[in-house]
């Protein structure tokens, strides 16, 4: 199986860190291919902007969505963010692993999502019509690929039950796992 790790935490020797390396290890020790997106030691820049848009004439309003539609259709993206698409087509799991900061991922990570996610690559494919509003929600162009979270997160196990201060989990990462992963299509595997 071919699984891509999308990391995202400032210090190598942290948790998160020694949870990203011991994934590595156990799934290639099992003979699964490995790539891993370190979004901080890559340097990722975490803002979708005009950069994003070669051609866009300077007068132009930019629009994120059009522009990513235009540059991605065009085939005139910048290289990270076809880079990233490419792992993505390449791997058959995904595995998102960060700390939870202000009850979601840091931002280099939403950052990574905002511009790999161009449109009519993650979305605003298939059928638009008065009956479909194109594929989504376990469609789309990542439908069939595993996705899982490896999130590490302060406070008690009691704050994160059905009546903890923080809420439930699954309630917690509710929008990570149905607005980020399953609208493109990516199957969850279970919260153990």
């Amino acid at each position: 199986m071919n699984v891509l790790i999308v990391y995202a935490h400032p210090e190598p020797r942290s948790l998160n860190g020694s949870l990203k390396d011991f994934a590595v290890d156990h799934l290639q020790s099992k003979g699964h291919q490995v790539q891993v997106s370190d979004l901080y030691q890559m340097g990722w820049k975490a803002t979708i902007d005009a950069n994003d848009a070669p051609g866009l004439e300077s007068s132009s309003r930019f629009d994120p969505a059009l522009e990513s539609q235009r540059v991605f259709a065009a085939g005139i993206q910048p290289p990270d963010i076809e880079a990233e698409q490419a792992r993505l087509l390449w791997a058959d799991a995904v595995i998102f692993q960060f700390p939870l900061w202000w009850f979601s991922m840091p931002a280099i990570m939403k950052g990574w999502i905002e511009r790999v996610y161009a449109c009519g690559f993650a979305y605003g494919v298939g059928e638009h019509s008065d009956h479909h509003w194109g594929d989504r929600y376990g469609e789309g162009t990542l439908a069939g690929k595993r996705a899982m979270l490896t999130v590490t997160m302060g406070g008690w196990e009691s704050h994160y039950s059905e009546r903890g201060v923080n809420g439930a989990l699954n309630d917690v990462l509710f929008p990570i796992q149905h607005g980020i992963l399953f609208y493109p299509g990516l199957r969850l595997s279970e919260i153990l």
